[in-house]
């Protein structure tokens, strides 16, 4: 068989292959060289190379058929640097040692490319990870000055403010939550017994301020047997005529602090009973709502009733009259003006809370009514009547819903009219103050019980509030820091649900469930008022002693 070696590209001299002998691993590789012929496959004409050979291409020809394998001559002739076969030389390419690779090296990249050396953050920790990896995390950003020139170190150390070897982040675990929580409960109901700073704690339970003094005792108690404990009631008002009538179960009383007198008005039908009392702005009549859900109209000279009014639902639980419109909240929600002066007394129904309407509160000057319900909802509405009838609606001018309980306590502000008040009830027990131009909050105050009533002060820049369990008591606020000026605790045996201010400005009655009346001196007239107040006008509201009702 012959062979046809192909010719080198560059030739060497024999001399250079002589000179480099044949190392042990290009002998092996020599041993293991088979070449093998085409074989034919498919049709006529059809060479096609076996496909399975792997090694590179041979310096020698392809036989076009059989195969060799390399005997010892070739051997020692490929030891020599040639082969020889049949009078044809072959010239090998050979090498004199083993091929090592150049080191690697690695790639260069700028200053803002950081070396990737882990698959992990160096200094943000993971928090998928145990509290031992974090700690080795940790580690690294340790001051050490074994890494460093010392001068660096204790540079590094001044500027941060760490000490060396010490981490700059640690690791803790967080504080278990408590599982008893009574000394939280306990600390919460004791709060309200502690007094404001500088406030003087006095030995009735009240506190005043040093620069205000205020009697934290009653002028006057009055007996009020079978008062209704219900916050959702206002069976308590005094009139411009310094009169107070007061709702027992049944029964209504008025009682003429001029002459201390008290005279029996009327009595609820059979049944049912008195849930809401309010005098007219003259005082000259009083409004009765009942339980059944009529209105009655009574004459407080003569003592006799004038007219019934009905036509709501349920219990009528707040009453307020604004000229001869008497307005009152029914316990569906609904609140009615009725005209006192026509048959058809029903001029307008207002539909605006979802819950009972349990306050209700005209402006002085009667262009704004404000309402409050068991639905947590403070709602102003526009007074002016406008289309009048039996089918008449109004629309809310401004709905609030800040509050988080019932919302019963409701007042105007006498010295400047836009503000209005409003107290929430057990789960609220915060008094915000709105301005009713604007419809913005202004302020927030928050107390330590339910807010019953709500009353400003005529003459001076201050708020009083009465309050449910578990002080029952009377608070005065200064306007409009909301500083408390004084807290008359336990000011009832029961928590306080009733108030009313006289006329002259100076003193609030308050009414509870421990039927009794309370008559109390929370401010001083004005010198100029004091002067034309005679002294037989305000004798019904001084002096100390218990009258009863009844």
């Amino acid at each position: 068989m012959n062979f046809h070696p192909k010719t080198p590209s560059r030739h060497r001299s024999r001399s250079d292959a002589a000179k480099t002998p044949l190392t042990p691993s290009l002998i092996s590789g020599l041993n293991n060289v088979f070449i093998s012929s085409p074989t034919k496959t498919g049709g006529k004409g059809a060479d096609i190379t076996n496909p399975f050979i792997s090694r590179p291409p041979s310096p020698l020809k392809r036989a076009t058929t059989g195969s060799i394998h390399v005997s010892d001559t070739l051997k020692r002739q490929a030891s020599a640097g040639v082969i020889r076969k049949g009078g044809i030389e072959a010239k090998l390419d050979v090498v004199s040692r083993d091929y090592v690779p150049p080191p690697r090296t690695e790639p260069k990249r700028s200053r803002s490319t950081p070396a990737i050396r882990d698959s992990r953050d160096r200094f943000i920790t993971n928090t998928n990870r145990d509290e031992s990896d974090v700690a080795q995390t940790l580690d690294i950003l340790s001051l050490n000055p074994k890494s460093a020139s010392p001068g660096h170190t204790a540079r590094l150390a001044a500027a941060t403010g760490v000490p060396l070897n010490r981490r700059v982040l640690a690791y803790h675990e967080a504080p278990p939550a408590a599982a008893d929580t009574t000394l939280a409960q306990q600390r919460e109901l004791a709060r309200p017994l502690y007094a404001r700073p500088g406030a003087l704690l006095t030995s009735t339970g009240a506190t005043t301020s040093q620069s205000r003094k205020i009697a934290t005792t009653p002028e006057r108690v009055l007996e009020a047997p079978d008062m209704v404990d219900d916050f959702y009631l206002n069976v308590l008002s005094w009139s411009v005529l310094n009169v107070v009538a007061v709702g027992l179960a049944e029964h209504t009383y008025i009682w003429k602090a001029d002459t201390g007198t008290v005279a029996h008005v009327g009595k609820a039908p059979e049944g049912t009973y008195v849930s809401a009392v309010d005098f007219s702005n003259d005082g000259a009549f009083l409004g009765i709502g009942v339980g059944s859900g009529d209105v009655e109209l009574w004459d407080v000279d003569t003592g006799r009733k004038l007219r019934s009014m009905g036509g709501h639902q349920g219990q009528v639980g707040t009453l307020s009259w604004t000229g001869h419109i008497l307005t009152s909240g029914c316990g569906d929600g609904s609140i009615w003006h009725h005209d006192v002066r026509i048959a058809r007394h029903k001029v307008m129904e207002l539909l605006g809370h979802s819950g009972e309407v349990c306050g209700l509160k005209w402006r002085a000057d009667g262009e704004l009514l404000a309402s409050g319900g068991n639905d947590n909802v403070v709602n102003i509405w526009d007074g002016r009547l406008g289309d009048v009838g039996e089918g008449a609606r109004g629309m809310a001018k401004w709905t609030k819903r800040n509050h988080t309980a019932a919302v019963k306590a409701l007042a105007w502000c006498p010295w400047q009219t836009s503000l209005l008040a409003s107290g929430g009830g057990t789960s609220d027990a915060t008094v915000h103050i709105w301005n009713s131009t604007t419809g913005a909050r202004l302020h927030s105050l928050k107390t330590n019980s339910q807010v019953t009533s709500v009353q400003w002060a005529p003459h001076k820049k201050e708020i009083l509030t009465t309050h449910g369990y578990p002080n029952n008591a009377i608070m005065v606020h200064a306007y409009p820091s909301l500083d408390r000026v004084a807290e008359i605790r336990d000011a009832h045996d029961s928590r306080v649900l009733f108030s009313c201010v006289a006329p002259a400005g100076d003193v609030v009655c308050t009414g509870a469930g421990d039927e009794n009346l309370k008559i109390w001196r929370i401010w001083e007239v004005p010198a100029a008022k004091k002067k034309t107040t005679s002294k037989e006008g305000r004798g019904g509201t001084t002096g100390s002693g218990i009258l009863a009702l009844r």
